[in-house]
C-alpha cells in the first residue's frame, strides 16, 4: 500500500493488481519433494546399470526445476494499485525485490483504451497528453475486461461529479 497518509475521502477509485498463483508455497515443497523422490529412484537405477552420468544430469536437472519454481513463487510479490482521485490517476508498481515506481496522469485528459491483440490477452492502457502507460499485465482477458469498465466508469464520474443535496429536494407536504 502507498505509504503516503491520506484522507479517506481523497481517494475515489482503488484497485490492486495481483499476479495469480495456482501453487502455495507448502503445495511449491510438495511438488519439489515428489519430484526429488522420483528423480533420486531414477538417478539409482541408472546408476545401477552403469550410466552414471545419467545421475549427474538428474540432479542438475532437480536443482533447476528448483530454482525456477522458487522465481515463480518469488514472482507473486509483485503488486500494481490504481488509485483514482478527483486530479490524477496513480500507477504505484512494487516489484518483486520490494522497490515501488510510481506514475502519475492527469484525471481530466485520462483515456482508458482496451487494446485488443489477436490470439492474446488485450491491453489494457491508460492514455494522458503524450503518455501510455499499460496497467494490469498480469489479470486475464474477463478480469481486464473488467477492470477496464470499472476504471472508465470511475473516470467519468471524477469528471462529472453528482451533488445531491438532501434540502433541494422535492419533499412532500405533511398530511394531517
Amino acid at each position: 500500500m502507498p505509504t503516503r497518509e491520506r484522507q479517506a475521502d481523497d481517494i475515489l477509485f482503488e484497485a490492486a493488481i495481483l499476479p495469480h498463483r495456482s501453487l502455495s508455497a507448502r503445495g511449491q515443497r510438495i511438488l519439489i519433494g515428489l519430484f526429488g523422490g522420483v528423480s533420486v529412484l531414477t538417478g539409482i537405477r541408472f546408476w545401477l546399470i552403469g550410466a552414471w552420468p545419467v545421475a549427474g544430469f538428474i540432479a542438475i536437472e532437480l536443482g533447476l526445476a528448483a530454482f525456477l519454481l522458487w522465481l515463480h513463487q518469488r514472482s507473486a510479490r509483485q503488486v500494481e494499485w490504481l488509485l483514482l482521485s478527483s486530479e490524477a490517476i496513480r500507477v504505484v508498481r512494487i516489484d518483486p525485490a520490494g522497490r515501488k515506481r510510481e506514475t502519475r496522469l492527469a484525471t481530466g485528459w485520462l483515456r482508458v483504451e482496451l487494446e485488443e491483440r489477436p490470439g492474446r490477452v488485450p491491453g489494457l492502457l491508460l492514455h494522458a497528453p503524450g503518455r501510455r502507460v499499460e496497467v494490469a499485465a498480469a489479470l486475464g482477458d474477463a478480469a481486464k475486461r473488467d477492470l477496464a469498465q470499472a476504471v472508465a466508469d470511475a473516470v467519468r464520474d471524477a469528471r462529472h461529479p453528482r451533488f445531491d443535496n438532501p434540502q433541494l429536494r422535492q419533499v412532500e407536504p405533511l398530511r394531517v
